[in-house]
């Protein structure tokens, strides 16, 4: 078997074996959301950031719908200005949490996309979603790392390897905006 074959493999096995019960409820959360004009504010960094931009698109194209109410949802790490200054002024560490202080009411919802699921400004910003009565939902792989403890919903990735989990992390939110298009 080749690496390629060996990773691929390991991808599909690692989706086909994931709990679905996760992944419904945050469908649900969202549909949720959808309905009672709540935000959803995304973040990650890295690869995950990249994840967090692209399931923002989902779900303000993707799922337009003139017979529903349109998902407000809003990327935390797509805005570089805002980013860089509170990295410079405060610290990377607040680079999500100050703007869901400024932004998020009780009942919004705040997605976290962590690999590792231990990057100190994500964690800072679960902390501040609790404070703030923010519904919360962690994707992360390894064990869950701190941020499964700090959300409301975890769903995590069981693999070692970053781009198996990368991916996944993908797969599994394409799989909720499909369910969220159908529903």
């Amino acid at each position: 078997m080749t690496t390629i074959d060996t990773y691929l493999t390991n991808g599909a096995q690692i989706l086909s074996t994931l709990p679905r019960q996760p992944l419904e409820h945050v469908a649900a959360i969202l549909r949720q959301a959808r309905h009672e004009g709540r935000r959803i504010f995304i973040f990650g960094n890295g690869g995950s950031a990249a994840t967090a931009a692209h399931f923002t698109v989902d779900l303000l194209k993707g799922t337009r719908d003139e017979a529903k109410p349109h998902f407000k949802a809003i990327c935390l790490n797509d805005n570089i200005p805002t980013l860089t200054a509170l990295a410079n002024d405060i610290g990377y560490d607040a680079v999500f949490s100050e703007p869901l202080a400024s932004l998020a009411e009780p009942g919004d919802v705040a997605i976290a996309i962590s690999g590792s699921g231990n990057s100190a400004n994500v964690l800072r910003a679960m902390v501040t979603a609790r404070e703030h009565r923010l519904v919360s939902i962690g994707l992360t792989g390894f064990s869950g790392g701190r941020l499964k403890d700090l959300v409301d919903v975890a769903i995590i990735v069981p693999s070692t390897s970053m781009q198996l989990i990368e991916d996944a992390h993908l797969a599994i939110l394409h799989a909720i905006f499909v369910d969220l298009c159908t529903s």
